[in-house]
């Protein structure tokens, strides 16, 4: 299964969380997408102006697991697993301070930190999308302390002579993250409730554990608040142990070479025949020959390289432009492929024409002659047998974050708002300021498992950047 979300992530990018969810019965799992950019022909985004180097410089890509996905109260009640692999990893360390126990332990308590996060975020959303809450909110704080408590109580098993400094920060780094997105999240639901009715006493009780959690950022001495630079080391430490390793090299490299020299040697075959024929006819020294030998050589070059266009051509369109190992605690689980290219329009699909061109802003947009279409495809395989080796949770697959950034597209924009003269109810012309908008319509294609999909969004924007990003019907 493939599962996509979108959101802005700043002003000048958006976010495409695509998650391939392997099955578990099949070994190896290979999944597709295709991302069709429809580029307004205004901004000037060409295969000259716009290279496969300028956008994999506006594309960045993560490839990490998909966070195992635990209820909030399955976390530390009962036989909760993230708990129990916290403890037993506290207590082989604080017995045997030794290289692997520590980076056992840093492990299990980022899992502990991540795992927190994600159940905090599924959960304060769920509440938000009920109406009841009163209960909810209840089981949110109570189970929030407890969560709180036992990764505190933590510390007690490791407060020995034994535990060196990287077991200590790794268990404070984890805790700090833990209180900070506690904080945020509970916060989140304060602003939801506040200016409603009732429910007094769950507003109060969030009140309260916000408070309690900054007491514990303060005995603890954690990040403030207000530290976002703090934030975000802590939010790459904690989820580093999910993030895969994925170094690219360009794929094709071998054949490419390979048609390459096919191209010198056809024109190397070409001179070399002109020179015997010429000789053959006009003997050896003579002005035609010697002219004949100029000639042959300057076609010789010309052919060279328009047979390395061509073949140039050929590659690009059986390989990719990038490929990388898949790669988690240096063994390979699955592999990686990318490429980018503008396509003509001829060439794209009539199923991506058609979902384009649905819910078009006016007629003839549908033809969309003014526009440039991007396509960038991947190709992704995982084999969840090796993904699952000596793993301590059971992982659903891998989350591929596409980050693109926009600031390329605004370069020939015009400005944010434009004059517009209108008449008022007086009968006078006034001039007002209008909103200049563009719009980028991407289609996203994915296929896994014999099974194909779709999804539509349209990305408004204008010359300070991102304004809205808008799921469309497909």
């Amino acid at each position: 299964m493939i599962d996509i979300k979108t959101k802005i992530h700043d002003r000048y990018s958006i976010e495409f969380k695509v998650g391939f969810v392997t099955r578990r019965k099949t070994k190896k799992n290979d999944f597709t997408v295709g991302m069709w950019i429809f580029v307004p022909e205004s901004l000037d985004i060409t295969p000259y102006t716009y290279s496969k180097a300028d956008f994999y410089r506006d594309v960045k890509t993560n490839i990490r697991l998909i966070t195992p996905n635990f209820i909030l109260r399955d976390i530390v009640e009962g036989e909760a697993l993230p708990l129990k692999n916290l403890s037993r990893a506290a207590h082989a360390m604080a017995s045997d301070y030794t290289r692997t126990n520590t980076s056992e332990f840093a492990y299990q308590a980022k899992m502990f930190a991540a795992i927190v996060k994600s159940s905090l975020r599924e959960e304060a959303n769920y509440i938000k999308s009920q109406t009841k809450k009163e209960h909810l909110l209840d089981n949110y704080t109570s189970n929030l302390r407890k969560i709180i408590k036992a990764y505190k109580d933590i510390e007690q098993i490791i407060s020995t002579p034994t535990v060196g400094p990287e077991g200590q920060e790794a268990y404070n780094m984890s805790g700090d993250f833990i209180c900070t997105v506690s904080n945020q999240h509970t916060l989140m639901l304060l602003k939801v409730l506040a200016g409603k009715k009732g429910l007094d006493k769950q507003k109060e009780e969030l009140a309260r554990l916000v408070r309690e959690v900054n007491d514990l950022r303060h005995e603890r001495n954690y990040s403030s608040t207000t530290d976002i630079y703090k934030h975000g080391v802590l939010k790459k430490y904690v989820e580093s142990q999910l993030y895969l390793r994925v170094p690219k090299k360009r794929d094709g490299v071998l054949v490419e070479q390979a048609y390459y020299s096919l191209a010198a040697g056809l024109a190397m075959l070409f001179a070399t025949v002109v020179a015997w024929a010429f000789q053959r006819h006009f003997g050896n020294l003579t002005w035609p020959l010697f002219i004949a030998l100029i000639i042959s050589y300057m076609m010789k070059d010309r052919i060279k390289e328009l047979m390395r266009f061509y073949f140039a051509h050929k590659v690009g369109d059986r390989y990719y432009d990038n490929k990388a190992k898949i790669s988690l605690k240096n063994h390979q689980i699955g592999k990686m492929k990318e490429a980018v290219d503008f396509i003509s329009k001829h060439k794209v699909p009539e199923e991506i024409k058609k979902i384009r061109n649905k819910g078009a802003i006016f007629p003839s947009e549908n033809a969309h002659l003014g526009e440039r279409v991007i396509l960038y495809r991947k190709f992704v395989n995982i084999d969840r047998e090796k993904m699952m080796q000596n793993a301590s949770y059971n992982y659903s697959g891998v989350n591929d974050i596409i980050r693109l950034q926009v600031n390329s597209f605004l370069h020939k924009m015009d400005n944010p708002e434009v004059p517009v003269n209108v008449l008022d109810e007086n009968g006078t012309v006034k001039q007002v300021m209008c909103p200049k908008e563009y719009y980028l319509n991407i289609v996203l294609s994915y296929e896994y498992d014999d099974i194909k999909d779709f999804k539509h969004f349209r990305i408004t924007l204008d010359r300070n950047g991102i304004k809205e990003i808008c799921e469309r019907e497909v």
